[in-house]
């Protein structure tokens, strides 16, 4: 991914990164990193609108409640993509993938994105046959409309 300027402030010796979707400074985990980075590579280099994007939206899921790390929405507010994102050092795995797929039980939304910041995963899900394609790369907002 590209790089990109962050708003960054140290408090009590830890360092915070400003959230421009949560309009407010969040811990800078590592995971917490990759999100800022690839929601920034998403609006800056596949036009995604920032105003459809919500960062750590809550959900249920069963009776439990999860947040999902970031959710697109489409031009008519429902859900169209979720986003999972993890720290480099942890590996994209089946778990990471089962995570983001008990999740969109409720959203029921037509990708699914993770990464690590080191690898991108983009997967489109058919829901007329029950099928899902891995896409070579992360398409242009207006492609995935």
């Amino acid at each position: 991914m590209p790089t990109y300027q962050f708003r960054i402030q140290t408090v009590d010796g830890k360092q915070r990164i400003f959230d421009r979707w949560r309009k407010k400074f969040v811990a800078l985990t590592p995971e917490e990193w990759v999100r800022q980075n690839f929601i920034r590579y998403l609006v800056e280099e596949k036009r995604f609108p920032e105003s459809l994007i919500a960062v750590e939206t809550g959900l249920v899921v069963g009776r439990r409640s999860k947040r999902t790390d970031a959710v697109v929405y489409d031009r008519q507010g429902r859900p169209f993509v979720i986003i999972e994102c993890k720290a480099p050092d942890v590996a994209i795995s089946q778990k990471v993938f089962e995570q983001i797929v008990r999740y969109n039980i409720t959203l029921q939304v037509n990708y699914l994105m993770v990464t690590n910041g080191l690898n991108h995963y983009c997967c489109h899900l058919n829901y007329e046959d029950h099928s899902y394609q891995f896409l070579e790369e992360i398409p242009l907002f207006e492609a995935l409309t």
